[in-house]
């Protein structure tokens, strides 16, 4: 993940994560992003300030997520699943955050 700074016009940290990256959500409550990666991981990453980041993890999940919904109040993270015991399913996983120290 690049972290770009827009007024600048140059970046401001390279930070490794999950490969296929999809979709990023952004909970401005705890300043963290969060990255859902289709080869099974949501790729975490702390924002400590404007121009300081680290990763956090990634966070083990289904193959092919490439979907995500964020509760800001909750900050619960939310994410599909399709398959489970090799069957098809329709369901919806809730992630619970963890504090922003970790």
């Amino acid at each position: 993940m690049t972290v770009f700074d827009l007024d600048k016009h140059q970046p401001i940290v390279y930070l490794p994560m999950a490969p296929d990256p999809d979709v990023i959500k952004f909970d401005s409550g705890l300043k963290r992003i969060y990255a859902a990666c289709y080869s099974g991981a949501i790729s975490i990453f702390q924002q400590e300030d404007a121009d300081h980041y680290r990763k956090v993890e990634d966070f083990p999940v289904q193959n092919k997520v490439h979907s995500l919904a964020l509760d800001t109040e909750s900050h619960r993270v939310y994410a599909p699943e399709e398959w489970a015991n090799g069957h098809p399913v329709a369901r919806m996983v809730v992630y619970e955050a963890v504090g922003p120290n970790r």
